[in-house]
């Protein structure tokens, strides 16, 4: 029985049950990815002139309305969780590290965050000053902190916030396998998630909290097990796999809320997309016992029919003084526009990945170098047609990663690819974008176990098989060559390396400039098994 269905079938049975019903509304964003000023449509900074012309969503100034307007809207307290991965993403984070964002989420009064990967991108050194510049609690449950740990004591498992006179536990989750997402250094260990909550979960309850909230930066796979498998939480609000859940907005993965069955009975999945283009708004009714008897939401365009509040488009603006000159700075054109989706990156060739692969082999092939491979995750954003300046480039690829070369046998170059096309149904960052060869995926095979079906390398204009038994010249980013993404055979396997080359944005900014206009275009590098 659905909980609607339930919910009419006691109030016919008995209608004073009802009465003693309260509401809560949830309001929730999730991996913003310091998209602080309207984004494009290709989730990259807007255009002055495009924003004028009602083509840009999101921004801070946008999100103020949005959430004051919902505020407004409703009859019950509200609470305003982020799910995560606020850190990364432009030039925002790459100048005021967290401090910007810091200072817009009290103005806006978040409640409670979930710790991201990305949040550990520079070290637990910088999520400490973040910690210690906002005015409500990050939450991680999932995560053994050692006392030598510069994010020690700072950060709980759990939060009970206040709402209406009624009191929630608030949960935190990190993805289990950061280490090889994120830089948190050797004082953290990452354990299940699933474990984490079941253990929260008696201890709230034990402390008289009845509602329980999962705030999961784990993506929609985890929070779907950990849904499954651990009944008691009233509903998780999620992050980390930028999944726009709706049942109006097109295109969609799927409906709002996810709906997942348990020993206990339900558990409602939320999440709202990323880089502040939505807002999720979900109402959830409770009886007495703290049970949840009704649910009522969906997630929000914030598109140009939102105004901007103008004393944070003020404070935007203030903030961006010192970045103009960097971003404006014209470094070349573009013939197309250049796909850097998540959606196409993480799971086929990309032209951003063409381009960026190209660029990173072009730079280093005098050096013996003859393979590029570079993580589809690390493609954050794409860049349409015309003008390309530096900003957006620094948009695509806001990691601050060096060139990194090394000398790899086939055979490993061959598991490289596994471990990158290991997670393509979790839409994992691993993926690998590649030059100087191309590959082939079956994707009916069990990961690890042999998806990597046909590689051949460059070979004068043609292409031959790769051989497994000789050395090959390799190029990637440090992050990866230190066996980011699950790449532990670079790190391991590796020799000769050299992780300190020119910044992998401002190669791909000079291969731009030196070949425009470019037009990257698909190759057939990665191909799928019919």
């Amino acid at each position: 029985m659905s909980l609607r269905t339930l919910t009419a079938a006691l109030a016919v049975i008995c209608p004073a049950l009802a009465l003693a019903d309260d509401t809560v509304t949830i309001l929730h964003i999730n991996d913003l990815h310091s998209r602080i000023e309207p984004i494009s449509k290709y989730n990259g900074t807007c255009s002055a002139d495009d924003d004028a012309e009602g083509k840009c969503f999101g921004g801070a100034a946008r999100l103020v309305t949005a959430i004051n307007d919902a505020r407004a809207s409703t009859n019950y307290p509200v609470l305003l969780l982020d799910g995560g991965d606020q850190f990364q993403g432009s030039l925002f984070y790459t100048y005021y590290k967290g401090q910007a964002a810091a200072e817009i989420m009290n103005t806006i009064g978040f409640d409670v965050m979930a710790v991201g990967n990305h949040e550990f991108d520079d070290g637990p050194e910088v999520l400490r000053d973040f910690v210690k510049a906002v005015k409500f609690p990050l939450v991680m449950a999932n995560a053994d902190v050692a006392a030598e740990s510069p994010i020690a004591d700072l950060i709980a498992p759990t939060a009970i916030v206040e709402a209406g006179g009624q009191r929630y536990g608030v949960i935190g989750l990190t993805p289990q396998n950061n280490a090889e997402l994120a830089s948190p250094g050797p004082t953290i260990t990452f354990t299940d998630p699933a474990a984490a909550v079941a253990r929260e979960i008696e201890t709230l309850k034990a402390a008289g909290v009845e509602r329980i909230i999962v705030l999961s930066h784990s993506g929609l796979n985890v929070d779907k097990r950990i849904a499954a498998e651990v009944p008691g939480i009233d509903i998780i609000v999620g992050g980390h796999s930028h999944t726009l859940l709706s049942n109006a907005i097109e295109g969609a993965a799927e409906s709002y809320p996810v709906m997942v069955e348990n020993s206990g009975g339900t558990t409602p999945i939320v999440q709202a997309g990323s880089y502040g283009k939505y807002l999720g708004k979900i109402d959830i009714t409770f009886n007495d016992a703290g049970d949840v008897t009704d649910l009522a939401g969906d997630t929000g365009v914030i598109d140009a029919s939102v105004a901007k509040d103008s004393a944070m488009d003020a404070r935007v603006n203030e903030l961006a003084k010192p970045l103009e000159e960097i971003r404006s700075r014209e470094i070349g054109t573009s013939a197309v526009a250049i796909d850097g989706s998540r959606e196409t990156c993480r799971a086929e060739e990309c032209t951003m990945g063409v381009l960026v692969a190209d660029a990173m082999l072009d730079r280093v092939k005098d050096q013996g170098i003859t393979i590029a491979i570079q993580n589809g995750g690390g493609l954050r954003a794409s860049i349409d047609e015309g003008t390309v300046t530096m900003g957006e480039v620094l948009t695509v690829l806001p990691f601050q990663n060096t060139l990194a070369t090394f000398q790899l046998t086939g055979a490993d170059v061959i598991a490289a690819l596994e471990n990158g096309v290991s997670q393509i149904e979790d839409g994992a960052g691993r993926f690998p974008q590649v030059a100087g060869l191309r590959y082939t995926i079956d994707k009916s095979v069990a990961p690890g176990e042999g998806r990597i079906v046909n590689v051949e390398v460059k070979d004068g204009d043609g292409w031959a098989p790769i051989d497994e038994g000789a050395t090959y010249g390799v190029v990637t980013n440090d992050y990866m060559r230190q066996g980011g993404d699950g790449y532990a055979v670079f790190a391991e396997k590796g020799t000769n390396a050299y992780d300190f080359g020119p910044s992998l944005e401002d190669v791909v900014a000079e291969y731009i400039g030196q070949n425009s206009p470019v037009d990257p275009q698909l190759q057939g590098r990665v191909t799928y098994k019919q």
